[in-house]
Order: C-alpha cells, then structure tokens, then sequence
C-alpha cells in the first residue's frame, strides 16, 4: 500500500471507490487524517458507486475495506464501544451514500447475501432493503470470513484488498488463518475448528466441507473422518492486527 494517501476527489464523478477504500483502511493504520473519506462515503452517489461495484469481486474488495477501516476507526476513536459488542455490530453508526447503516449491514447484508445473523448460515431474510439488493455479492463466499476483523483477539489479521487477484488473496487469507486456528488431534480423531466455522456453518457447505476444506489444505489427512469441536472465541479487543505484507 503507497504512503502515498491520496484525498478523495471531491466530484464522485472522478472518485474511484475501490481504491478509496484501500486508502481509507491505510489511514486508519497509519493514524492519518481519515475525515475526507468518511466524508466523500456518506456523500457518494448511489448510481455511481453501482456503476463501480459491478462484479463480486469489486464488491466483495470494496466491502471488506470498508469493514474493517470502520471497525478500526470507530474503536480507536472510543473503545468503550467494545464493552456491548451486539450494540456495536448492529448500531446505524456509520453514514453511507446518504443511508445510516451498521456493521452488520457490510457483513450479512452486503457481503453475505442478505442472510440472518444468527441462523448458522442457513437462512436469508425475507425482505431485504433496497440497499442491500442493489450492492450485495450473488453468492455467499465462504472464505470472506478469514478476511474481516471485527476487532476481536481471535479475528483474522487485516490486509488491503482490491478486485484484481482477489480470488488468491482470499485463499491466502483462508490458508493463513486456518493453519493457525485449525488443529488435527489424531489420538482423539477430532478436528477443532475456529468459532466461526459454527457460527457460519452454512456459509462452508456445512461440516462435511469444512472437512474437505481442511483435508485440501493439509490440515487433515485425507481419507479421515473425524469428530468436529468448535474452539472459543477470544473476545478481547485487539486492534491494530495487521498483515506484515
């Protein structure tokens, strides 16, 4: 990412949102002036950024900036905030295209198809918003999951995301987080996942793909089939965890 943070064009004509996005996260790290973009993302016109955020991967790099630079921003800013975290998650606390929205509308609405929060990843809402069904993604993608961090210990590091290439950066981000959390106890055949593989159940295809998914990443061995324990969440905050690269 450039030191080299540009201030967002004051026409969202000539404003290019994705990258912005990057931009946003950057000066949040980097304790830089981030009020410009907050600014030009509560302002931003609708029809222009739907003419940005035509393909998944457009939406799902956007949307995953936009997260995690708010997540950071709001707590560096108070992280008393953390103390009622379903308060926080699903406060209309940020200002989007002119529309109060929460984190969990970037999550569950955007970034996971309009899906019930507290459903194991098996059911959508009935009627979501007109919002929600201009910029979600189609499909849910598992793997989105390794890449927000909600500001929680046991949250996946954050890394600056962008359209091109996506596809293998969520990979990384899937094998990175997994090779870490993820462990094999062959004594016992059981499999201990992280938390949010239970949370989320759906989203993976449920257990018998969280295997597989284990086994193509060489967490399992092949051929095995073992018992799954999910592992607690560690829900002290940590902010600030960032990818090296």
């Amino acid at each position: 990412m450039s030191s080299a943070c540009q201030i967002p064009a004051q026409s969202s004509q000539r404003t290019d949102y994705i990258k912005m996005s990057q931009d946003f996260l950057y000066a949040v790290r980097t304790d830089e002036y981030a009020a410009p973009y907050l600014d030009s993302l509560a302002n931003a016109n609708e029809e222009v950024l739907a003419q940005q955020l035509v393909t998944e991967d457009d939406k799902k790099a956007f949307f995953i900036n936009l997260y995690n630079a708010y997540t950071q921003y709001i707590l560096k800013k108070d992280p008393d905030k953390y103390t009622d975290r379903n308060e926080f998650f699903k406060s209309k606390q940020i200002l989007f295209a002119s529309h109060r929205i929460s984190l969990d509308k970037i999550e569950h609405g955007f970034l996971r198809h309009s899906r019930v929060k507290w459903s194991l990843g098996y059911l959508g809402k009935i009627f979501p918003g007109e919002l929600e069904r201009k910029f979600r993604v189609k499909e849910v993608d598992y793997r989105i999951h390794f890449t927000l961090n909600c500001g929680a210990s046991s949250c996946p590091a954050i890394a600056y995301y962008k359209p091109e290439g996506l596809d293998k950066q969520l990979d990384i981000a899937t094998q990175a987080y997994l090779k870490g959390e993820a462990e094999y106890k062959s004594a016992e055949n059981i499999l201990y996942l992280p938390a949010l593989m239970s949370w989320f159940r759906g989203d993976f295809g449920g257990k018998k793909n969280e295997i597989k998914l284990c086994q193509k990443l060489g967490i399992l061995p092949k051929d095995t089939k073992p018992k799954i324990e999910y592992k607690s969440y560690n829900w002290q905050l940590y902010l600030d965890k960032y990818k090296d690269n």
